[in-house]
């Protein structure tokens, strides 16, 4: 927990609310007769047939989704909702704390699931998914890396292996960013020099702001969710700073000239999680739906998500994943003895967590972030 936690979220809430509430994907309509209907909030994809469909069919339910981009947008849905209104809340990590800290997810028994199967000891007791009572309130479910991504057919890995690269005249104009501060200036705070990068002294955070106003030349644009996708495959973008394979994999799975590295400075983890709503009527459906998520079947669909990929976090859904998927197990490196593999970059210390500022407010980054986007 950060020492701004409490008086962030009143004030996030009420700050991120309206000014969010336009980015907010309408609710999708779908009654079923007979069945038991889940509410998500959550991150697109996360709620579609390739997901939830298996799980659906098997246990008479059909998932609701509403769905949102960036840790800002889901504070402002569940601000403008009554309780009740959700039953699933899938989220990054360094938001899982503020629904804990405000009492807004249910306790969850970690006996229930395969923390003993985890690929990295990390994963067991990641930081947001326990309370600081000790105890379980968002299950781990799958992880990616943020770093350089780039077009092939003008930049080099090479070339791409540092975040210098968004300032070369090869991409000038052509620079995107995925419009969520969090990634970007994370990104920005490794290339200055600071090994925890959400963990800054004034002094560092001044410097992350100066690297970053200096980099607005080069900018194209800062896209949401389907306009990152399009910039790249398009062309429009030839670098974009504050993602990864999430977005460049579906690319990539399609034919795009595109491709994501982790540069010499490090790259940012993010890590999404479920929790359930301390309000949901459905608790005992939607315990059942997250066992399934982290069940070696649910694992692997959440590797080969439609929307963007993930890793996988426990070792028998890897392996299942290179059973029924051994390209797509070798494409994202999920593989023993790949010097790409995910679980070896962290082993090697080269990859970050992702977390909201611990000695500046998450306020204090989203405003430097406007003044950013309108210098």
């Amino acid at each position: 927990m950060t020492k701004h936690l409490t008086t962030l979220n009143k004030r996030a809430f009420l700050k991120t609310g309206l000014a969010a509430a336009a980015l907010s994907t309408p609710f999708v309509n779908r009654a079923w007769a007979n069945t038991v209907e889940l509410t998500m909030l959550g991150w697109f994809g996360t709620a579609e047939p390739d997901m939830v469909g298996e799980f659906e069919e098997a246990n008479n339910v059909k998932f609701v989704p509403k769905y949102y981009a960036g840790g800002d947008n889901m504070l402002a849905a569940l601000a403008q909702n009554p309780p009740g209104t959700f039953d699933i809340i899938h989220t990054d990590a360094e938001y899982a704390k503020l629904l804990v800290a405000n009492d807004l997810v249910m306790e969850l028994d970690p006996s229930a699931y395969a923390y003993d199967d985890m690929l990295h000891e990390d994963f067991t007791k990641f930081a947001g998914h326990w309370g600081p009572d000790g105890k379980l309130y968002s299950l781990i479910t799958r992880f990616g890396h943020l770093g350089v991504s780039y077009n092939k057919d003008v930049l080099t890995a090479e070339e791409a292996s540092t975040y210098e690269v968004f300032w070369s005249p090869k991409v000038t104009g052509k620079v995107g960013h995925f419009d969520w501060h969090l990634p970007s200036l994370g990104q920005m705070s490794l290339l200055t020099g600071n090994p925890s990068p959400f963990d800054i002294d004034d002094a560092a955070w001044s410097a992350v702001q100066d690297k970053t106003l200096s980099l607005k030349p080069q900018v194209g644009g800062y896209f949401d969710f389907g306009g990152t996708f399009a910039g790249l495959k398009n062309g429009e973008m030839l670098a974009m700073c504050g993602i990864g394979d999430w977005v460049t994999g579906i690319l990539e799975r399609d034919g795009a000239p595109v491709s994501s590295v982790v540069p010499q400075e490090g790259g940012i983890q993010w890590t999404e999680s479920y929790s359930i709503a301390a309000t949901s009527e459905k608790k005992d459906m939607a315990l059942k739906y997250l066992a399934y998520t982290l069940s070696p079947q649910g694992q692997v669909k959440t590797a080969q998500m439609l929307a963007y990929p993930g890793h996988c976090v426990t070792q028998a859904g890897r392996a299942l994943l290179n059973e029924m998927d051994p390209a797509e197990a070798a494409r994202s490196h999920q593989v023993n003895g790949d010097p790409q593999d995910p679980i070896t970059l962290i082993n090697e210390g080269r990859i970050s967590y992702r977390d909201i500022p611990v000695q500046q407010s998450l306020e204090d980054w989203n405003d430097f972030w406007s003044e950013y986007k309108n210098a």
